[in-house]
């Protein structure tokens, strides 16, 4: 075998290990976002299942999510039918009905007031505060009254 036979096979080899520790800095990039959004979402759950332990009442013990939901929306119903006048915070609510202050928890609340402020239970008299809407809008049925002379 010639130098340049012996150049020509290095030559080879290295080309060919050079393309294989690239592609293997491919992959090492593809599984290192896909640890980082997997370790994401799984930090997403650990939260979720925080706030969902936190709302649930503690004589629930292993009571099925949707009924721990219930519960929550029906103390906060009670809460509004117990004190109509009162104008409360979403952070004041939480502190009236014992249930944890923490910002997943409180904006879990929001949306919940938010959906019963939607369904005319309760009304907004400003940002961030709500009360029992007292006396229902009337809703329009969408019949036109005939106007004379039209």
């Amino acid at each position: 075998m010639n130098v340049c036979e012996l150049l020509r096979l290095l030559q080879t080899e290295h080309d060919e290990t050079a393309a294989r520790a690239d592609h293997l800095r491919e992959q090492i990039e593809r599984l290192t976002t896909d640890l980082a959004e997997t370790e994401a979402r799984l930090a997403e759950l650990a939260a979720t299942r925080k706030v969902i332990d936190g709302l649930t009442p503690p004589d629930a013990g292993t009571a099925p999510a949707e009924t721990a939901t219930a519960t929550v929306y029906q103390r906060i119903v009670t809460t509004f039918n117990e004190h109509p006048e009162k104008v409360f915070r979403v952070r004041d609510l939480h502190e009236h009905l014992d249930l944890p202050t923490d910002e997943p928890s409180i904006n879990v609340t929001r949306s919940r007031l938010g959906r019963l402020a939607r369904q005319g239970f309760l009304e907004q008299p400003g940002r961030g505060r709500y009360q029992k809407r007292t006396q229902r809008p009337l809703r329009a049925t969408g019949r036109v009254s005939a106007l004379p002379g039209y």
